[in-house]
């Protein structure tokens, strides 16, 4: 009898094509589909709470397949992670009821980005974080961050190619911390997210940040549905798919 299997995943995108599968490429669904086929001796087609882009990472992505086998989730578990790569990690699996789909059942996801701003680049997370050498007003970015908190059209910060009826979201919340006095972190949780929009969001507000956009030319952007007026987008590394939420 066919299980739905669910899987949370960590993982370091640095050396991946994304999360979808492609051809002749590197990918983390491509890994994984790859060792459970071998382990379950059976085709098997994982899908994704959402597509991560090339070089972005995951604390918490959310997958799940169908499997006809008798596997324990543990040991399905302590199988993949002994068999594939160190940069992807399966940190829970369980078996969930027929219906549960990671994309279509997920009522909100949450993205943080991490920023080092300050004079000297960092040789340890290098491969995590935006490195921005000027001063940034945080008060500036944490006011556009707060003016786009709601329901809005995100047409201006959606690249093309994105599979959507609609470019209308809701942000159940933006904001900004500081865990140190040179690093800073956006998180950013929405009911969904356009391609490229975390990243398209966030190299537009980096130009208010730094004195090169004002909060109303950043607010007019918005408004326009325009993707050339917006600024340009934010190198992919500093991008984390944090956790995925559902009812």
């Amino acid at each position: 009898m066919s299980k739905n299997f669910k899987f949370i995943i960590e993982y370091d995108g640095t050396e991946f094509f994304g999360w979808q599968i492609q051809k002749d490429k590197k990918t983390i669904q491509g890994e994984i589909e790859k060792v459970l086929s071998r382990i379950l001796n059976q085709k098997i087609r994982i899908t994704a709470s959402g597509r991560t882009d090339a070089g972005v990472h995951a604390f918490g992505q959310v997958a799940n397949f169908y499997a006809t086998t008798d596997i324990l989730p543990e040991d399905l578990k302590k199988g993949v992670n002994s068999l594939i790569q160190n940069s992807i990690v399966i940190r829970k699996c369980c078996i969930v009821n027929d219906e549960f789909h990671a994309r279509y059942s997920a009522i909100s996801k949450e993205y943080h980005y991490y920023i080092l701003n300050r004079n000297d680049p960092c040789a340890i997370n290098r491969f995590f974080q935006w490195h921005i050498r000027y001063p940034l007003d945080i008060d500036a970015m944490s006011q556009c961050c707060q003016a786009i908190t709601g329901i809005f059209d995100f047409k201006s910060f959606e690249n093309t190619g994105s599979p959507r009826s609609s470019t209308i979201r809701q942000i159940f919340f933006f904001n900004i911390s500081q865990p140190d006095e040179s690093g800073l972190v956006f998180k950013i949780c929405a009911n969904g997210f356009l391609k490229y929009m975390v990243r398209n969001l966030l190299g537009t507000i980096i130009r208010v940040g730094l004195n090169k956009m004002t909060i109303e030319e950043f607010i007019n952007i918005v408004e326009a549905k325009d993707r050339t007026k917006a600024g340009s987008t934010a190198p992919p590394h500093g991008l984390f798919l944090k956790k995925v939420t559902y009812s």
